[in-house]
């Protein structure tokens, strides 16, 4: 039986929450980083089931933890001992920006991490996002202007500037490099990684 959130369910197949059609309507990845969109269910249909969004049963286990990203799969899974205790969706880099395959370890942990590259330029007097899509080396503020990095919290370093953190899941590679996880599990990996743990990407 695995563990989903403080509840037990039976082992199930697990399926991505989106599928390759899923949009934001024309807006930024990064600005849905700021507020992603929260999508509700008709009161006549069923909720998503609740492993749609990865698994964790790694509490009290034993052992080294590492990390195994399947990019072909689009799920990162988590292991303690060499047991496989916990199961995520990732989002993974898009084309011309892809997540680079090859064996690394955790180098930073930062809950509130924010990135230095990519983000937002707002207006300072309003707070209105003057351009949604901003790269800190082709753009840069104006007069009255200031650049607000995108949110990447329960972020992992462990390929240069590359790490995992919590994001936007449309359900295909859609990053500049990270592995985006759901927030719930963002955090766990977060929690029960440390300096060291072996992250392999494939």
């Amino acid at each position: 039986m695995k563990k989903i959130f403080g509840l037990f369910f039976l082992p199930l197949v697990l399926v991505s929450c989106a599928g390759p059609g899923a949009s934001l309507g024309g807006k930024s990845q990064y600005l849905a980083a700021f507020r992603q969109p929260h999508q509700q269910n008709p009161a006549n249909q069923p909720k998503p089931l609740a492993h749609a969004r990865g698994y964790w049963d790694g509490d009290g286990v034993p052992g080294s933890a590492s990390i195994r990203i399947n990019r072909a799969e689009q799920k990162a899974y988590f292991y303690k001992g060499g047991q496989l205790v916990g199961m995520s969706p990732v989002a993974t880099g898009k084309a011309g920006h892809r997540t680079p395959p090859g064996r690394f370890k955790v180098t930073q942990k930062d809950v509130d991490h924010r990135s230095s590259l990519y983000g937002v330029i707002k207006d300072r007097a309003t707070g209105q996002i003057i351009n949604n899509d901003a790269d800190t080396r082709k753009h840069k503020p104006g007069p009255g202007q200031y650049y607000e990095g995108a949110p990447m919290f329960n972020f992992l370093r462990f390929n240069g500037a590359i790490g995992m953190h919590e994001g936007h899941l449309p359900g295909y590679p859609a990053s500049h490099g990270c592995v985006r996880l759901p927030k719930e599990m963002a955090k766990i990996f977060h929690d029960h990684s440390k300096i060291g743990t072996p992250v392999t990407v494939e």
